[in-house]
């Protein structure tokens, strides 16, 4: 039924006093029952994580085989001009990968409609001098090759001839930033939301200036196809817009990474070598159902990982409890870290049990966590007030909107509980969330060089030193790249 929808609406939609135009591609599509999607593989768009593939761009494109009713190919790669080639040649019906709409772009392709904003900024390395403009710069600017940041440079130095820049064939966005958190290259052109991502990861990251302010990105596809599947997108993702499905999806990858803690990022990163370990082994036994790195980011976020922990408020231990909820949970002394940390579990999974089932992850999860901190009848009131602004209820980045105006009297005096810290409850949220991604990230990085350890010792016993040094020199050991 979806299929001839969308059919008649294009075929009405080109009806003129002309014979009407088959709708060419959308057919195509349909009849090999499959939309063939060009992907870049970085952080924001496309990558394989612990729980198999993921990523904005992914997750949009997936969104959008299901409203079709076909099957999704993915050709994805880690170069943008592969995948321009790919579109060139009709071998993909559209690439998505964070793409911006510079002028060039649009020369050549048919736009779909932007479905985000971005900044790009100039990044150097916490410590050094920070350029305040261009005229500061005395070296090289790496970006990636055929990247919108190399077209916004050659603008640039129209107005400033004394800029120097290079586009770097062999290495992307993502690895020219490890290089300036390393101090191997002075500077590198990038996507604000890139940036963010990184920043977990690489605190000593920090942006000298903007140079271009919200940039819109979008999906390319040929501009020698006909309208049908073009129109089909401009439904896609205006319903995205009205349902609020684009702006959820929108906070789920980057709706808590916007705010960054410099100190407390390299804080977090050193407790994770230091302090993790002694308690890794008790996160692992009692996460049941959830995964036991989230376990452990709402326990660094409680307590920093310090058992005898203690607040004002009179919760305890390192999952933080209050007397009535270790009463409840059957934990007899909170400053034990095993009882403390199975408690804290079982009181996760009691949140959320609690919420709605129609919620679905990964915003039940949000709930989850926001009740664990302020309790499920306080989310709830905030969730009242959602609906009452006649908005979804349901999807949290609704809700957490709403949160803060729990700490306001004429909110709060009309609810069931009243007063909330709800802003607290936001914060505490969206903590959670990045010490997860970030202690994601190096759990997998230690796990791949434990990997590539272990292969290293395989080959050395079978062919000793000198084969080992002979097969990293060819390249066939290799670090996956960074997801």
């Amino acid at each position: 039924m979806i299929r001839f929808g969308i059919l008649g609406a294009v075929l009405t939609a080109v009806v003129s006093c002309t014979p009407v135009q088959e709708p060419v591609q959308l057919h195509q599509i349909y009849q090999r029952d499959s939309i063939r999607v060009g992907i870049l593989n970085s952080p924001t768009s496309y990558y394989v994580g612990a729980d198999g593939p993921t990523g904005y761009d992914y997750e949009l494109s997936v969104a959008l085989a299901e409203k079709l009713g076909v099957e999704l190919e993915l050709f994805p790669s880690y170069q943008r001009e592969e995948l321009l080639q790919k579109l060139d040649s009709g071998q993909v019906d559209y690439i998505a990968g964070g793409l911006a709409v510079t002028e060039s772009r649009k020369q050549k392709y048919r736009i779909a409609p932007a479905y985000l904003w971005r900044n790009e900024v100039l990044v150097y390395r916490k410590g050094q001098k920070k350029p305040n403009s261009f005229t500061d710069i005395k070296e090289p600017i790496l970006v990636p090759k055929d990247s919108s940041l190399a077209e916004t440079l050659s603008v640039v130095q129209k107005d400033h001839p004394q800029l120097q820049w290079r586009e770097s064939e062999s290495e992307d966005a993502d690895e020219l930033l490890q290089q300036v958190e390393d101090g191997k290259i002075p500077y590198t052109l990038v996507d604000s939301n890139l940036l963010a991502v990184n920043q977990r990861f690489f605190p000593n990251l920090t942006v000298a200036f903007k140079v271009k302010e919200q940039q819109p990105v979008a999906w390319l596809l040929s501009n020698k196809a006909d309208d049908s599947f073009w129109a089909v997108l401009i439904e896609f993702f205006g319903q995205n817009y009205q349902s609020g499905d684009l702006l959820s999806l929108e906070d789920k990858y980057f709706g808590h990474i916007r705010r960054f803690d410099y100190i407390a990022t390299l804080d977090y990163i050193k407790a994770i070598e230091k302090d993790l370990p002694r308690y890794q082994p008790l996160f692992e036994k009692y996460a049941g159902n959830f995964d036991w790195r989230l376990l452990a980011a709402i326990g660094y976020q409680e307590s920093n990982w310090r058992p005898d922990a203690r607040s004002s408020t009179g919760v305890v231990g390192l999952m933080m409890l209050t007397v009535s909820t270790a009463q409840t949970m059957g934990v007899s002394s909170r400053l034990d870290p095993a009882q403390s940390i199975r408690g804290g579990a079982r009181y996760l999974q009691r949140m959320v049990e609690r919420i709605p089932e129609r919620i679905q992850m990964p915003d039940r999860l949000w709930f989850a966590i926001a009740a664990y901190n302020i309790g499920w009848g306080h989310v709830e009131s905030a969730r009242v007030l959602t609906e009452r602004d006649g908005a979804n209820p349901d999807q949290w980045h609704e809700v957490k909107q709403r949160l803060p105006l729990l700490q306001q009297k004429r909110y709060y005096q009309n609810t069931k509980l009243g007063y909330a810290r709800g802003a607290q409850a936001v914060y505490y949220v969206e903590n959670v969330r990045r010490f997860y991604d970030t202690l994601l990230w190096v759990d997998e990085k230690k796990k791949t060089e434990q990997r590539l350890d272990q292969q290293k010792q395989r080959l050395n016993e079978q062919f000793g030193d000198k084969a080992v040094n002979s097969e990293e020199k060819s390249g066939n050991i290799s670090t996956p790249k960074q997801s």
